[in-house]
């Protein structure tokens, strides 16, 4: 579930969803993208069971990128509580969406798989949406992308560049030396 590490207040005012979204409204990252054609509140968990259904559905053949974020808290009180007494607790997480906003993106798969995904991730969403298409989507940089990279890999590459570094300045300390003997 997805959530902020860390928050500047606990309780948020609820705000407004006019107009239609400024940002975040291309696709940018893969080739097809399911976009929002309402505004709502989507929580933590629809983002999750959405995510869910769609890696599913291609079976780990492609990539897909979650680009909204429930930065908001919303807030309940206790059942059977009285009026007053301040605002209620924060219960979970919410993402405030607008018309237009690419919610999720997918590449490396095919176009049928593709929208069969998103159409699958849209059935966990509480709106209408829609699916869009990158008509700027690059093929050639996709496929020279490795998302399974191995971390030990990586480790073993840290480890060699700060070997080679060392002996670069070991090599600048003996001439160092030799100069002044």
């Amino acid at each position: 579930m997805l959530m902020p590490k860390r928050v500047k207040r606990r309780r948020v005012f609820r705000g407004r969803m006019k107009g239609k979204a400024l940002r975040g409204n291309t696709v940018n990252y893969g080739e097809y993208g399911l976009v929002a054609t309402q505004p709502c509140w989507i929580t933590s968990n629809q983002i999750e069971a959405a995510r869910v259904a769609m890696t599913r559905s291609i079976k780990r053949g492609g990539h897909v990128w979650i680009k909204i974020f429930p930065h908001k808290p919303v807030t309940e009180k206790p059942a059977e509580t009285r009026m007053g007494s301040g605002k209620g607790s924060p219960e979970y997480w919410v993402a405030v969406i607008k018309p237009g906003r690419v919610m999720f993106e997918i590449a490396g798969v095919t176009e049928e798989e593709a929208k069969k995904a998103l159409r699958l991730g849209a059935h966990k969403l509480p709106i209408k949406c829609k699916i869009a298409k990158n008509d700027d989507f690059d093929y050639e940089a996709f496929s020279k992308i490795n998302f399974k990279v191995i971390i030990e890999d990586i480790e073993e590459e840290e480890v060699e560049e700060v070997e080679g570094e060392e002996l670069v300045e070991g090599e600048e300390e003996t001439g160092g030396e030799q100069d002044e003997s």
